[in-house]
C-alpha cells in the first residue's frame, strides 16, 4: 500500500485561486480525490498565517474536520508598512523528514521556489504530485514534478 503525504500552502492556494477563478478552493473534494482506500495516509499539512481572526480560525477549524493538522505562522507587519507571512521553509523541511517515511509527497502551491526542494525528492526516489493553478504556478516547479494537477472546476467551490 503506497504511503503519501499532503503539504498545503494555504495562502498561496488562496490568493492564486481568488485571483484566476474569483471563488475558493474546495478542500473537501480535494480530500476525496486524493485520500483514497488503497493509500495510507501518514500525514496532510496546511500551512496558514495566524491573523488571530475569528473568520480564519473558523476556516481553520474546518481544514481541521477535514483531517489536516494546521500549522500557524504569526502574520509579521514591519516598521516599514511591509508585511509577511510566509511558509517555505517549514514545508521544505516538513517534506524532507516525512519523505522518509512516504513514498509520495502532494504538495498544493504554485511557488518556484519549491521547484528545488521537489528536485531533491525525486532524485532520492519519491513521487511529488503538484497541485496548482496553471496560469499562476512557476513552470519550474510544473517541470520539477512527477506530475502537475490544475486546480480546475472540480476543485473549486462557486460562490457566486
Amino acid at each position: 500500500m503506497e504511503k503519501m503525504a499532503i503539504f498545503v500552502d494555504v495562502q498561496n492556494i488562496y490568493y492564486t485561486v481568488k485571483d484566476v477563478h474569483r471563488c475558493h478552493f474546495d478542500y473537501n473534494a480535494f480530500w476525496g480525490k486524493v485520500v483514497r482506500p488503497n493509500c495510507n495516509l501518514v500525514a496532510a499539512y496546511a500551512y496558514a498565517i495566524d491573523r488571530e481572526d475569528e473568520k480564519q480560525r473558523q476556516f481553520q477549524n474546518i481544514l481541521r474536520g477535514i483531517g489536516f493538522i494546521v500549522k500557524l505562522r504569526p502574520y509579521i507587519s514591519r516598521k516599514d508598512g511591509s508585511t509577511k507571512g510566509d511558509w517555505d521553509v517549514g514545508i521544505t523541511i516538513d517534506m524532507l523528514e516525512t519523505s522518509l517515511k512516504v513514498d509520495r509527497l502532494i504538495l498544493l502551491s504554485g511557488d518556484g521556489d519549491f521547484d528545488l526542494l521537489v528536485d531533491k525528492l525525486i532524485s532520492n526516489g519519491k513521487k511529488v504530485d503538484v497541485y496548482g493553478v496553471a496560469q499562476l504556478t512557476a513552470n519550474s516547479l510544473i517541470k520539477s514534478a512527477s506530475s502537475f494537477y490544475e486546480i480546475d472546476q472540480g476543485l473549486l467551490i462557486d460562490t457566486k
